[in-house]
């Protein structure tokens, strides 16, 4: 994947295109994808097409992706442009992922045609048992504060990342980063809400985020001068900073003295694992996530079982669609929540669960009817209770001009993680403990050293010949197997193009019962989809709990055409 460059880009020196081919062409080129007899849902996207021939870019954040595209523009590869925007999120996407948080990637090597996987989420404290928990009255795990909060990974990603595959330096990567960071950037309409609406932070983070005592409000400028003296003693030290270093060090004093297990040892033990992704086919592709304790497979379940239904008999979102994608989506869950958990410390029987034979016959077990819950496919059940949570995260990708993809997400989990930010380096610390069960028996059960299950799936498809194809996936907690679903259905079965998949109204199945839909969903399939049982509520206007879908889909003529979400603040460029 690597080739020959040395660059270095600051913020004002970013060159764009943010097309390369006209929508006619794309359009043309998207009928001639999908599977003989898919069919386009008529009308134009909302926003203006984006295509290229050589590179392409998607992130949350339109920094991000100016960043990402003037890196592949100067010679860098896809994994370059990849880390040097997730550095850039760190900053302008301070609540929902950074130097705090855990990071997924796939990587396909356009010379090779292979496809890796990389797991750097962190691990729960050597001194964290379940006895430990107990011991403070807690018989379920805590959402926020000190106790929910593992080893960060992220950093260790973006090392091993461009370590392996890149051409650049860490230093040179997060550049642009610090230079926001630094300067500053103007806080958007969405993130002032997100601000205003995020869950109370300590002292640490009040003074970053709420200055005077006010959250930051749209328009203004937003500067992190903590947070860019950590992310320059990053690019020093390296990743042994955090992991061992003095970043570690601030931040294992900083938690123990609120009563958490971490200790420097912990963060100093941290390694991110290469692995191999686990995949299913679909529609004549093969779709890539990474293995568990990340919860991709939840997604290739509802595409094994999608694949056994005839799609093109259905309407795009017509009620008898819908209802049966969220009744794979319950089976789905029901095997995601007995078993996923840490394979590195229990086992989790990832090719069973993936068999066709299996996943056909769970498919047919689709009720007429919604049902409230559904039992695991094999296995003892064991209860344990479902939070609808939305998930803070960020995901990008990046195709570049000799082949090579990357798609990428991290995350803190909740807003602002656990709510705390070291005072000394900056750093937003995630919740991902909070994905431990206490429940004796689980896989998922806490304990010493071990990873909590991850909602994250960086999701990439190859085509029948093993050549890349798409890269996609979006935030949103238990909404992104779902959300991405949708979207494949949408691209590959009816042949819209990404950011028609992107834009068109979804649904998001919760606990029991209840589904959200977009308010965009025509009122009668409402009306049938509640004759059926289930619980609608029709959401107005675009939201993030829908998520933040980005897509990557290379064409046969080699098009790169792009799909970026307009619910949080996703963007797309190529050239």
């Amino acid at each position: 994947m690597k080739t020959m460059t040395s660059i270095l880009i600051t913020v004002t020196s970013l060159g764009i295109a943010l097309a390369g081919c006209d929508a006619s062409t794309a359009d043309r080129e998207a009928q001639a994808a999908p599977a003989e007899g898919s069919r386009s849902t008529p009308g134009p996207a909302i926003r203006p097409e984006v295509g290229g021939l050589r590179g392409a870019v998607v992130a949350g954040h339109p920094l991000a992706v100016q960043a990402g595209l003037a890196r592949l523009q100067a010679g860098g590869n896809a994994v370059d442009a990849a880390v040097t925007m997730a550095g850039i999120l760190a900053v302008v996407r301070p609540h929902m992922n950074g130097v705090g948080g855990d990071a997924f990637g796939l990587f396909y090597e356009g010379d090779t045609r292979r496809v890796t996987a990389l797991n750097a989420s962190g691990r729960a404290a050597a001194g964290a048992t379940p006895a430990l928990f107990a011991a403070q009255g807690l018989e379920r795990m805590p959402g926020r504060g000190a106790l929910s909060v593992t080893v960060p990974g992220a950093v260790s990603a973006w090392h091993a990342a461009l370590e392996r595959y890149g051409t650049i330096t860490l230093a040179e990567a997060l550049a642009p980063a610090i230079a926001i960071a630094e300067g500053g950037f103007m806080a958007s309409e969405t993130l002032a809400e997100d601000l205003e609406a995020a869950a109370r932070l300590n002292d640490g983070g009040r003074r970053i985020y709420e200055p005077g005592g006010t959250p930051v409000a749209e328009g203004d400028l937003l500067k992190s001068p903590e947070l860019a003296r950590t992310l320059r003693r990053l690019t020093t030290e390296g990743p042994a900073a955090l992991y061992g270093g003095a970043l570690g060090a601030s931040l294992a004093d900083f938690l123990e003295s609120l009563g958490s297990p971490l200790r420097l040892s912990d963060f100093a033990a941290h390694r991110p694992e290469w692995t191999e992704p686990v995949s299913t086919t679909f529609r004549g592709r093969r779709v890539y996530t990474p293995p568990p304790n990340g919860s991709g497979i939840a997604l290739l379940q509802m595409l094994g079982m999608a694949e056994t239904l005839p799609l093109e008999s259905y309407e795009p979102n017509s009620a008898d669609l819908l209802h049966r994608l969220v009744e794979i989506k319950k089976l789905a869950f029901a095997d995601r929540m007995r078993w996923i958990a840490d394979p590195a410390a229990v086992d989790v029987p990832v090719e069973r669960l993936l068999e066709p034979e299996y996943l056909s016959g769970r498919a047919a077990l689709i009720p007429g009817r919604a049902a409230s819950s559904q039992p695991p496919g094999f296995g003892p059940e064991l209860v344990v209770e479902e939070e609808d949570g939305e998930g803070d995260t960020v995901y990008l990708a990046a195709v570049d001009q000799w082949g090579n993809a990357v798609s990428w997400i991290q995350s803190l989990f909740a807003t602002f993680g656990s709510g705390l930010v070291d005072p000394t380096t900056g750093i937003v610390l995630q919740n991902r403990g909070s994905g431990f069960t206490l429940q004796e028996g689980h896989p998922n059960l806490i304990a010493p050293g071990k990873r909590p299950f991850h909602t994250l799936m960086p999701v990439m498809l190859t085509d029948a010949e093993g050549d890349y194809e798409m890269s996609v996936g979006t935030p949103g907690g238990d909404v992104q197997p779902q959300a991405v679903t949708q979207a494949l259905v949408q691209m590959l079965v009816f042949g819209m193009s990404p950011q028609r998949a992107v834009e068109a109204p979804r649904f998001a199945s919760g606990s029991g019962l209840g589904l959200r839909v977009e308010d965009r969903v025509p009122p009668h399939v409402r009306a049938e989809l509640r004759a059926l049982g289930h619980e609608v509520d029709a959401v107005e206007g675009w939201t993030a709990p829908f998520g933040n879908l980005q897509a990557i889909w290379r064409l046969p003529s080699g098009i790169l055409r792009t799909g970026a979400d307009m619910r949080r603040e996703g963007a797309s460029a190529a050239y």
